[in-house]
């Protein structure tokens, strides 16, 4: 049996179990926000029922699977521009803004664009494997949870929890690794019907994946960095391909999350307690005292952002 045919198969009953246990429903989940946005404090922790859980892997990746519908968490609402990232190393996962040199990061506006283009973030209970590497991207894993685009027109909040169908996938190489792009599209959005596969979006978004594909190539070119690459030739894969991406994410998730691959090396360190995953080494209770001292709500107005966030760049080396 091959690797992706056990992922599949775990990931099979792994649902199976979760559909045996819960109705098919989608789950009460809030957010719990710390300090003000635009802040190094700023923290966004997820809620269900009124109770922090970790964003990585507390939240379940499938909300119904019998109708291949997942669970995407928002970590970047469209025309936005803080990187605001699930952290990996923190105890129950908070979302909070990336930083770069001691400072707070922001992704540029490389024109037409502005901020993010799509509501960004990353499925659940998925990870990228960094030791990893793919036979057709040739390249490792970039170690955090699968980033996702969703598409639809409602533009979302950070820590929402979204209900998702998959489109398609592209596979950026981000300064040598592989950085999967999941297309989805929320399941209320009144598209939705009429979105099942990758052509699809040409059909009824057209520009919107030579967009992304521009968007993700020029980025990070006004920081002094070179234009990314994309493999496949840039192409969009898929529904079929991304599933099975998201199948040997979510098997690679499973390893970490039983310790079966480490959570600490050398270069990393992955924070995985959890409430939900009683095998892992990182399971614990309510009464454990990381939980226990996770703070209260003390959400605060965003604070001012410098206004050469707003700033244009043209990017002349732009190939569409």
């Amino acid at each position: 049996m091959t690797g992706g045919s056990i992922a599949v198969r775990r990931l099979s009953q792994q649902v199976r179990l979760l559909s045996s246990s819960r109705p098919s429903m989608v789950p009460p989940f809030g957010t719990r926000l710390i300090g003000a946005p635009n802040t190094l404090e700023h923290r966004v922790f997820i809620e269900h029922n009124g109770s922090v859980v970790s964003s990585f892997h507390d939240v379940p990746l499938f909300a119904d699977q019998s109708n291949g519908i997942l669970n995407m968490i928002v970590e970047v609402p469209r025309w936005t521009n803080a990187k605001m990232e699930i952290s990996k190393e923190e105890p129950f996962n908070p979302i909070k803004q990336d930083i770069k040199k001691g400072r707070l990061r922001f992704v540029r506006n490389c024109f037409p664009h502005h901020g993010y283009i799509w509501n960004y973030g990353a499925f659940p209970q998925t990870w990228e494997d960094p030791a990893a590497l793919h036979p057709e991207t040739k390249a490792k894993g970039d170690n955090d949870p699968l980033d996702v685009c969703e598409i639809g027109e409602q533009v979302g909040y950070v820590g929402q929890v979204k209900q998702v169908k998959v489109l398609g996938i592209m596979a950026l190489l981000d300064e040598g690794e592989t950085d999967w792009k999941v297309i989805v599209v929320d399941v209320h959005d009144p598209l939705a019907s009429k979105l099942n596969d990758i052509e699809d979006v040409e059909r009824h978004l057209p520009g919107l994946i030579r967009a992304t594909n521009e968007w993700f190539r020029i980025y990070k070119i006004p920081d002094g960095k070179g234009e990314n690459a994309f493999a496949f030739s840039g192409e969009a894969k898929n529904k079929k391909y991304a599933t099975e991406i998201i199948h040997e994410c979510n098997e690679a998730w499973r390893r970490l999350i039983t310790g079966e691959s480490p959570a600490k090396t050398p270069t990393y360190e992955i924070a995985i307690r959890n409430l939900s995953n009683s095998s892992s080494p990182g399971f614990v209770t309510r009464s454990d005292g990381t939980y226990v001292n996770l703070p209260a709500d003390s959400r605060q107005p965003p604070a001012p952002i410098d206004p050469s966030i707003s700033k244009w760049f043209y990017i002349s080396s732009v190939q569409v």
